[in-house]
């Protein structure tokens, strides 16, 4: 079975970009992208479950200093998978 995986959107204040980036590389199963846009990072992450991906983003993220707010895209389907065909 495929491990969970999602993309995580996070925001902070810019003060503590460098901060929020060093505690946020040191996320297990996390790669970690500096972007511009309204986001200030995006998180590439796997974890088992989707269950576990919440746990991470609670315990882990959400709770670094600095941190203004988060988006969580769980992916549904990987390139290469069979997408579900067009409804209608």
């Amino acid at each position: 079975a495929m491990a969970a995986k999602a993309f995580i959107l996070v925001s902070c204040e810019p003060a503590r970009t460098e901060a929020v980036g060093e505690r946020l590389r040191g996320i297990q199963g996390a790669l970690v992208y500096e972007i511009m846009g309204p986001f200030d990072f995006v998180l590439d992450i796997e974890a088992d479950t989707a269950e576990n991906l919440t746990g991470i983003l609670r315990s882990k993220v959400r709770p670094i200093a600095g941190v203004t707010d988060t988006l969580t895209c769980i992916v549904m389907a990987s390139p290469g998978s069979e997408a579900a065909p067009p409804t209608g």
